[in-house]
């Protein structure tokens, strides 16, 4: 039995992979897949691929492009979700703030530095025409809990997070969405580390079959709507327009979709250049 480690959010996103775990579909094919949730998101999860702490993992497709240009020995070998991730423009409901315009100089909370709450208050910055380098400032707050204490305590002053995950934390009144910034290409990819394609790219192979079978036809799933409300205590309704708004995808990421994601970086000065295709990625 080969254990591979996986890394990934504990979000409605990766509820596919809990599924396939709970069936043991892994195990069948001789593999202990163990799935480590990374609450800090994407940031995290780049240091335990650099670290060989988890051997695959579930990422931000802008997250994981800075880092590998930035050094991490890992690749893109699959998108997962290929329509984009709604991130919410969050304050304090307390705050004083109406508008994003209002935010402009003042502090976003971050989950760390290279993280997709990061790299998205970039874009949201650039949306808007502010000065990147005068106009932007960030608190980190590592999880979404630390970002309710942070909001709450006037440590920062916004945070972008995806906005339906944040949802109950805005009907109970703690936060305050003020706008939504979608990103403009497909939110999640599967990366693997570069060692471990070389040595078991059939293993990796394997998975990929095993999570796309389940993928492709996730939205039939009998009462999947009310499964994931019930697991990450959100509102059905909102768990139903979500499922509209999200497609998975069970392909690798196409090369003009990697060059606009790195020429939007290059642009924000995030990435100090812009690498071929096959630097970011791996077709098993």
């Amino acid at each position: 039995m080969k254990k591979i480690n996986i890394g990934g959010v504990p979000e409605h996103f990766n509820l596919a992979w809990n599924l396939t775990l709970k069936e043991g579909a892994y195990k069948k094919e001789g593999i202990n897949l163990r799935w480590q949730d990374y609450p800090d998101g994407t940031g995290a999860m780049c240091k335990a691929l650099r670290s060989g702490d988890i051997d695959m993992a579930v990422i931000l497709t802008e997250g994981i492009v800075k880092d590998i240009i930035a050094g991490n020995p890992s690749k893109i070998i699959q998108t997962f979700v290929q329509s984009p991730l709604i991130w919410g423009v969050h304050v304090a409901n307390t705050s004083t703030y109406k508008t994003v315009n209002d935010l402009k100089g003042t502090k976003a909370a971050i989950s760390r530095y290279g993280s997709g709450s990061h790299l998205m208050a970039y874009i949201n910055a650039e949306n808007h025409g502010w000065d990147l380098k005068t106009e932007l400032d960030f608190e980190i707050i590592n999880t979404l809990e630390g970002a309710v204490k942070g909001l709450t305590e006037g440590k920062a002053d916004y945070f972008l997070w995806e906005k339906f995950m944040t949802k109950p934390i805005v009907d109970a009144g703690v936060f305050r969405r003020i706008a939504n910034c979608p990103t403009p290409w497909p939110c999640f990819v599967i990366a693997a580390r570069e060692e471990f394609i070389e040595q078991h790219p059939s293993h990796l192979k394997t998975i990929l079959q095993i999570i796309n079978n389940t993928t492709s036809k996730f939205k039939s799933i009998p009462n999947i709507d009310k499964s994931i409300a019930k697991r990450h205590s959100l509102k059905l309704e909102d768990v139903q327009e979500w499922l509209t708004l999200t497609e998975w995808s069970q392909s690798l990421i196409d090369e003009a979709t990697i060059m606009e994601v790195q020429n939007q970086l290059f642009a924000l000065d995030i990435i100090p250049e812009i690498v071929d295709y096959k630097v970011l990625t791996h077709l098993l």
